[in-house]
């Protein structure tokens, strides 16, 4: 459902917001072995999240990367800055025309399932994301 870019791109956010919250800025290469992907292919996605907002970047010897108000920023807002919003209304079929007007065999059925993911997307925030890490409930890697 999501390009490799932006699951990445979600785990690192959520990486970061965890880390912001307990007041801790963390490098690119703690990034990027926290969430098992390499650094350079990391360091794209970080500067995607950068560009939109979603991350600062902060430069020098006690830089690193933070999230100031995690409880601002939705995984909407991440998905949007690495693959766009075509995945709100791409055709489950792939075909380039489909719409309500030309659906696809199962254009009806899987239009659901795209409103109830944006849904979801627009309403989880990093911040609560972050807390289940915290409590242990849930994990970036296994």
């Amino acid at each position: 459902m999501f390009s490799k870019a932006c699951e990445y791109g979600i785990k690192a956010s959520i990486f970061i917001a965890q880390s912001s919250m307990n007041n801790k800025r963390v490098s690119l290469k703690e990034i990027a072995e926290e969430i098992d992907s390499p650094v350079a292919f990391t360091a794209k996605i970080l500067q995607a999240l950068a560009r939109n907002k979603v991350v600062t970047s902060i430069k020098g010897a006690h830089g690193g990367f933070e999230i100031y108000n995690p409880q601002d920023i939705t995984l909407s807002a991440i998905v949007s800055a690495i693959d766009g919003d075509t995945i709100y209304s791409g055709c489950g079929l792939g075909l380039k025309q489909c719409d309500s007007n030309n659906p696809c065999p199962f254009h009806d059925k899987f239009k659901i399932v795209r409103d109830n993911l944006k849904s979801m997307l627009e309403n989880t925030n990093l911040k609560e994301l972050a807390l289940k890490l915290d409590d242990g409930i849930s994990v970036l890697k296994t």
